[in-house]
């Protein structure tokens, strides 16, 4: 029983100290919350895409991407990301770096060799330049350039955004961050030439 109480009697300071020492470098003159928005102070659309589950598979695309993983990093200039979410790229009827006319035009081997190589990365790059608008705030019905140079929009109804041309479902602002927004979409942007 002794011991016990000689170990509570060493353990004692160290508490006090620890408790007291809390105290000293709380910031009580500022809210939980203001807090919270002094920690998203400085964020990019770099810092915070990878985070977001949904859209995975178009945030590993934009990495591949130099212009614009260079431009989410940037705060320079705002872009408001339209990010497919990862089921509407699964859904689609062929890969994003794979063209039709590159088909027609080289056959089953399109993407073989450097060449090869060479045309699958412009065709991603288009996807993911489709789907990156070059303003950010943007308001409801004013046409904007997206990276890839297709002029969009979008409209509100009962409360949801719909990306134009297409009629896109954005399912949600997932983050608004220094440089702009990245919203998650229902569908994909038409992006073939």
């Amino acid at each position: 029983m002794y011991a016990q109480f000689e170990c509570l009697l060493l353990i004692l300071p160290l508490l006090t100290t620890l408790a007291t020492s809390t105290r000293f470098h709380s910031r009580p003159e500022f809210s939980h919350q203001e807090l919270l928005m002094d920690d998203d102070q400085g964020q990019t659309i770099s810092d915070v895409i990878g985070g977001n589950e949904d859209i995975a598979i178009f945030t590993g695309f934009t990495r591949d991407v130099s212009s614009v993983s260079a431009r989410f990093e940037s705060t320079s200039k705002n872009v408001t990301v339209l990010a497919p979410q990862d089921s509407a790229i699964k859904a689609l009827p062929r890969k994003p770096w794979e063209d039709l006319k590159d088909y027609s035009a080289f056959g089953a081997n399109a993407y073989d060799g450097q060449s090869g190589v060479d045309r699958a990365q412009q065709n991603l790059q288009r996807f993911v330049e489709a789907h990156v608008v070059g303003k950010s705030p943007w308001k409801e019905h004013e046409k904007v350039e997206t990276l890839g140079g297709d002029t969009v929009w979008y409209e509100s109804r009962e409360g949801v955004k719909y990306v134009q041309p297409g009629n896109i479902e954005v399912l949600h602002v997932a983050d608004k961050v220094t440089n702009g927004e990245v919203w998650v979409l229902k569908g994909v942007r038409n992006y073939a030439a």
